[in-house]
Order: C-alpha cells, then sequence, then structure tokens
C-alpha cells in the first residue's frame, strides 16, 4: 500500500471540555497518513490519478477549523470520515496534537486508524 502523508499540519480551533477552552481558539496540530494507490500517477506524472495533498489539507481545514468539538477523539474520527469518504482513500492514520494541553509536557493527543490497512 502506497502512502501520502501531511505533517504537523497547524490549524486552530474551539476544543475542549473546560469553559475556558471554549471561549478561546486553540492551536493543533495534525499528521496524516493516507493509504493510496499511486502506481497510475506515477506512470503518467501528472496529479490525475493522484491524490491531492492541498485537496486534502483543504478538506481537513475545513474540518477542524469550523469545528467546536469537545475531545481531540471526535475530532480525530470526524477528520478521518471525511478524508475516507471524500476521496475514496482505503485507509488514515490521523495523529492530532494539541501542545501545551498537559502541565509538564510539550503536547499531547490521540492516534486513531481507519479503513483497510494491508
Amino acid at each position: 500500500m502506497d502512502t501520502i502523508f501531511i505533517r504537523a499540519l497547524a490549524l486552530d480551533t474551539t476544543i475542549g471540555v473546560y469553559g475556558w477552552e471554549r471561549r478561546v481558539s486553540q492551536r493543533l496540530l495534525l499528521d496524516l497518513d493516507v493509504g493510496w494507490d499511486h502506481s497510475a500517477a506515477a506512470r503518467a506524472d501528472t496529479l490525475a490519478g493522484a491524490l491531492d495533498y492541498a485537496a486534502v489539507a483543504a478538506t481537513v481545514r475545513g474540518t477542524v477549523e469550523g469545528s467546536s468539538f469537545h475531545l481531540l477523539e471526535a475530532l480525530a474520527e470526524q477528520v478521518a470520515t471525511d478524508i475516507l469518504s471524500t476521496f475514496g482513500a482505503s485507509w488514515i492514520r490521523v495523529a492530532v496534537t494539541k501542545p501545551g494541553a498537559v502541565a509538564g509536557a510539550r503536547a499531547a493527543g490521540v492516534v486513531i486508524e481507519r479503513g483497510e490497512h494491508p
């Protein structure tokens, strides 16, 4: 299985369970690995048949920046669902990092995988 990836996509959104978190925008970092067969795109050396990184990032941006999830888990699940359904990808891994979420730690977050990974 081939994979495209996007690392540390920085997006601002409202996220969290505490009252103060619901009143501020917070920065999240997303890492995506998306299962996609690159063979047709590689043979043609054109964007046709490829999974367009910019289109994937724009879809994720639309999901995250317009949201107000309470949990990172719910946000990650929605991102995975959107990418799988919009692009027809076979598999996705979504890691959502919330910098400064835990005192004394650089970051905390979640990682989910959905779809068929060979």
